[in-house]
């Protein structure tokens, strides 16, 4: 799959934080700022990380970003 467009590009960059985040969540550490730091900046999120992992999963299925990642074929 071939990503040009910025739209696409964007919803692939969210994708990875999301995925980030989620890893944080089970314990794993990063360089860097956290991906937990980075959607509580850009979405303008409150609590702690459960939380703001919820409400990162809500805005994802909204915009119908998440959907398209766990709906795709498999190889």
């Amino acid at each position: 799959m071939i990503l040009n467009t910025p739209e696409q590009i964007n919803a692939f960059r969210l994708i990875t934080i999301w995925g980030a985040l989620r890893l944080e969540l089970t314990g794993m550490k990063r360089r860097g700022r956290s991906a937990y730091s980075i959607v509580k900046e850009e979405f303008n999120l409150k609590g702690n990380k459960h939380k703001v992992f919820d409400q990162f999963t809500d805005i994802l299925h909204e915009n119908h970003i998440l959907e398209v990642c766990l709906l795709r074929e498999p190889k």
